[in-house]
């Protein structure tokens, strides 16, 4: 023992057992054909490593020594027992040397169970002759990765040129995780773009954007146990819009005097993109320009004549020079030199005066000539004398006939004037339309023209007799004609009066002289001031009541009212505050509150009404109701406009609800939105007047639903203040979504006015816009001129609505002359109410009574109603017109309401015209035997302007009880 320890030496360590014991433990003696290097200590030629146990695999740690006699590990302090080793020993070929090789294995269980200051480490050590050697420590640890990033990286916007830094933190994991960059799944390397840079700790850094840059980026965590993705993160490289230049000054846009010069610029260098800001300031600019207008030439006065010369002439001349022509103007008129005959002709050859040859036969030819001439013109005027005495005399019972002979649709019914009274200087205007209003038709559906008050002319013809001939007939060749008739002496007021111009008042009150006038207990007829109202007395011919401006109108079919029976209707359009009250603030309402009446009216086919809306029409996000008020004044469901029903007929059009009626009473359409994408449209419209002093300005910005009746609260309000309107109005799409209604006023001059501070930007909660129910919202800007010598204000208004569209509304106006403002209506002296009789529709009464003989019975053509309606697009809800009486009538009504924009009947030829191809085989022989053959034919020609000028071909089968009856 003594003599082993002396060969260790010192530090060496000694195992307290024998040779023998290491052989017994290895289970394998040392052969001794084996050779050994005596007096050499073991040197490693592998050492154990670092190793990670993913999930439950083992490891395996490895160690390999010469010259070794025997090798063990020792992990965490402790020996492995032998049993765990597995050793092998080989001759290494180029040294000859012996070489002894020891594994061991490390569970998942072993780590886990060791609960030490360290981590998990083992070493081996190798035993020779002198002693032993001891291998580096090699750490086991158990691999993982955790699944949530500690910080995903964040999406961005970025100008173009502007640095991108997005940021990552792997997830927790052993060993630790290696980061990698994806850009729309393709792996993202600074070694191939020099202007990306992937720092150590973890980031992307991109030093300028560009719009390649712009993409889908994702962090890619790793190691031994798992790949972990981060977020993804979008970045958007966008590009602010620049202006570009100027474009020149445009000419001035009046040939004369005061005008408007403009230039432009577009949001182009660059344009916007990726969502990159507009432009900011005006795309627009003007000034004002004064175009000197054209001064046109003047003639000085002629000079004095020249003395005259050997050839018997003088001459004179002029200048135009008073004014002389300046800017365009034009150049005198006439020649600039005059010449005369200086003798009276009374010159020789030779240029000789004959003063004193005057022969008798001259004087006495001359004298001849005179006295004959003068006779001649006696006897002339003479009989121009008795001619216009005769025909005065021959006249004296009748006076002036006025003769209007109107095309068939949109004119004035012809009518004569016959009058005992003769002298009156106001009827030699032929201009002055008498205000008949048996005689009054319409140029568009909402509005009859009002003529010229003629109250002074009624005045002056106690007794007169009008006939009114449809001219319809004169066309047809019909002699027949309805007759009005007012006695001797009667009041004038027999006449229907002059209309009110104030449309709220605009109240056509007629009385029946005719027998069987129904006035059963209704709603009081006298207008209030939350009323608009109109009436009219209809009979067995029919008409229409319109609201004017209000997109509201009533058609009372022909037929519709019994022979010998008239009725006195009105038509009231709720102003005051609604009676309808929304359920949980579902239900808003689309359009006004109408009442018809009265309400013992008693009608043998249904009325026709409109309605303006503001929903945009879309079955998946509306529930569109139409509703009627009861007794106790609650509203009770009609209908929905997508149901079929037996009682109601509803057809929605873009801006229009059309209906068929049965009974009067007050109704409303009603919206309820199924989806935050329904959509009602707001009319933006923006007004301007001074304020408290010269040097205040204000500006109001309105956001009424889109429909004619709401606006009209605008312009009643506006012309109170006086107010201009600055700017056509625009319409704007206002979603359900819940989301606020912003206004902007941008673009102000600061160095010309000065605004209210925090005023720039008002907002209208969603629940005032959505819910608004006709009702105006409008906010004020007021502004400050910064100088007296400031005229002129441009700016923006901007109107949107959050996470939704918007609107520009572009304010140029003087404000210190006065300016002629836009029309608040294309039509702004719309005062008649009412027509009756066969003017107050499109269809003519004989096309319209061969169309329904043709359609209402169905024979082996097929053409019958269903047909008619199909081809009009009308053919939903037919269950309703099959218990008419005659179908095809009210399709023909239903048509009339619909089309009463534009009255073409081209649409109805055609229609017309498709089914006869249908159904036709020869068309010759169909022409002659069938009448709907004609009625195509007279529809569909005509003059220009006049579809249905053709009608004067077709032979007329209307008796005397057709003809049309006027009640005054």
């Amino acid at each position: 023992k003594s003599k082993v320890h002396s060969h260790l030496g010192p530090g060496s360590i000694i195992f307290p057992f024998h040779i023998s014991l290491f052989a017994g433990a290895t289970g394998d003696i040392l052969p001794d054909s084996l050779p050994s290097v005596p007096g050499t200590l073991p040197h490693f030629l592998k050492e154990p490593e670092d190793s990670y146990i993913i999930k439950s695999n083992p490891i395996k740690l490895l160690c390999r020594a010469v010259p070794a006699l025997q090798i063990f590990f020792k992990c965490n302090g402790e020996w492995v027992h032998q049993n765990e080793h597995v050793s092998r020993e080989y001759m290494d070929q180029n040294t000859g040397l012996k070489v002894r090789e020891v594994l061991i294995n490390v569970s998942r269980q072993q780590v886990e169970d060791f609960h030490g200051p360290e981590d998990y480490w083992c070493l081996c050590v190798a035993w020779s002759h002198l002693g032993t050697s001891k291998s580096r420590k090699a750490t086991v640890h158990i691999a993982y990765l955790r699944k949530n990033f500690e910080q995903d990286p964040q999406g961005k916007e970025v100008p173009i040129k502007g640095m991108i830094v997005l940021h990552c933190r792997p997830p927790e994991g052993v060993p630790t995780a290696e980061v990698e960059w994806l850009k729309n799944e393709e792996l993202v390397s600074s070694l191939t773009d020099d202007n990306i840079d992937t720092r150590a700790d973890h980031n992307l850094i991109i030093n300028e954007a560009r719009l390649s840059d712009s993409g889908n980026y994702t962090c890619l965590a790793s190691n031994i146990v798992a790949k972990r993705r981060s977020a993804t993160a979008t970045v958007v490289v966008f590009v602010n819009g620049g202006w570009s230049l100027w474009t020149e000054w445009s000419p001035c846009n009046v040939p004369c005097g005061r005008g408007v010069q403009k230039r432009s610029r577009t949001c182009t260098n660059p344009a916007p993109l990726n969502g990159g800001a507009f432009c900011q300031g005006m795309s627009v600019q003007k000034i004002t320009c004064n175009a000197f207008c054209p001064i046109d030439g003047g003639w000085e006065k002629w000079s004095e004549w020249t003395a005259c010369s050997v050839q018997c002439e003088r001459q004179r001349r002029r200048e135009c020079n008073n004014p002389p022509p300046r800017h365009r103007g034009i150049m005198c008129e006439g020649p600039s030199n005059a010449t005369e005959n200086c003798t009276g002709g009374m010159c020789t050859q030779n240029g000789k005066l004959l003063h004193d040859v005057k022969p008798q036969s001259m004087d006495g030819s001359n004298d001849v000539a005179l006295y004959s001439g003068l006779g001649s013109g006696v006897i002339v005027v003479a009989v121009l004398v008795v001619a216009v005495m005769l025909y005065r005399r021959s006249q004296s019972n009748y006076g002036v006939d006025v003769i209007d002979s109107s095309a068939l649709t949109g004119g004035f019914q012809s009518f004569t004037f016959k009058t005992t009274r003769q002298g009156s200087p106001l009827l030699l205007n032929s201009s002055l339309q008498p205000d008949l209003t048996v005689g009054r038709t319409y140029s568009s559906h909402i509005c009859f023209k009002d003529s010229i008050d003629n109250k002074e002319l009624f005045d002056l013809l106690p007794d007169i007799k009008v006939k009114v001939q449809s001219s319809f007939m004169v066309s047809l060749g019909v002699a027949d004609r309805a007759e009005y008739h007012a006695p001797k002496g009667h009041p004038p007021e027999t006449f229907p009066r002059g209309l009110n111009r104030d449309y709220s008042n605009s109240t056509v009150e007629r009385r029946s002289t005719k027998k069987g006038l129904l006035t059963p207990n209704g709603p009081p007829l006298t207008p209030t001031k939350d009323q608009m109202r109109t009436t009219g007395v209809f009979g067995h011919l029919g008409g229409r009541l319109v609201v004017p401006n209000t997109g509201v109108s009533l058609l009372v079919p022909h037929d519709a009212i019994t022979e010998d029976t008239s009725w006195e209707m009105y038509m009231v359009i709720n102003q005051g505050e609604s009676s309808f009250q929304t359920e949980e603030g579902c239900e808003i309402l689309l359009g006004p509150e109408v009442t018809y009446g009265p309400l013992g009216l008693d009608l043998s086919s249904p009325v026709a009404m409109t309605i303006a809306h503001c929903a945009e029409v879309d079955t998946e996000n509306w529930n569109i109701q139409l509703k009627r008020k009861t007794q106790d004044n609650s509203w009770e469901e009609v209908m929905s406009v997508e149901d079929e029903s037996t009682f109601c007929y509803c057809l929605m059009d873009s801006s229009s609800c059309h209906l068929l009626l049965d009974q009067p009473g007050s109704y409303a359409l009603v919206g309820e939105p199924l989806t935050q994408a329904a959509v009602k449209r707001l009319k933006l419209a923006v007004f301007g007047s001074m304020g408290a002093t010269p040097m205040d300005y204000s500006l109001r910005v309105y956001c009424v639903d889109d429909t004619p009746y709401a606006f009209q609260g605008v312009v009643a309000t506006e012309t109170g203040r006086g107010g201009q309107l600055l700017e056509e109005p625009k319409m704007l799409p206002f979603r359900g979504n819940t989301f606020s209604l912003q206004v902007y006023i941008q673009d102000v001059p600061q160095f010309l006015w000065s605004i209210k501070p925090f005023t720039t930007c008002q907002e209208f909660s969603f629940s005032q816009v959505w819910c608004s129910n006709q009702k105006p919202l409008h906010c004020a800007f007021s502004l400050e001129r910064n100088s007296p010598t400031t005229t002129q204000l441009s700016c923006k208004i901007s109107v949107r609505q959050v996470k939704g569209h918007e609107q520009i509304l572009q304010v140029y106006t003087s404000v210190v002359e006065s300016k002629e403002s836009v029309p608040f209506f294309m039509q702004t002296d719309c005062t008649v109410t009412s027509q009756t009789g066969p003017k107050a529709f499109k269809i003519p009464l004989s096309i319209r009574q061969r169309i329904c003989a043709t359609f209402d019975t169905a024979n082996a053509k097929g053409k019958d109603w269903q047909l008619l309606a199909q081809k009009l697009h009308l053919d939903r809800n037919l269950s309703y017109f099959v218990k008419q009486q005659s179908p095809s009538a009210v399709i023909l009504s239903l048509w009339e309401a619909r089309h009463q924009d534009t009255g073409d009947l081209d649409s109805l030829a055609s229609a017309l015209e498709e089914i006869g191809k249908i159904h036709s085989k020869s068309t010759a022989a169909k022409s002659q035997e069938d009448p709907e053959s004609d009625v195509v034919h007279h529809l569909g020609t005509g003059s220009p302007g006049n579809p249905v000028c053709g009608m004067g071909e077709l032979t007329n089968h209307e008796t005397a009880n057709s003809v049309p009856e006027y009640t005054g």
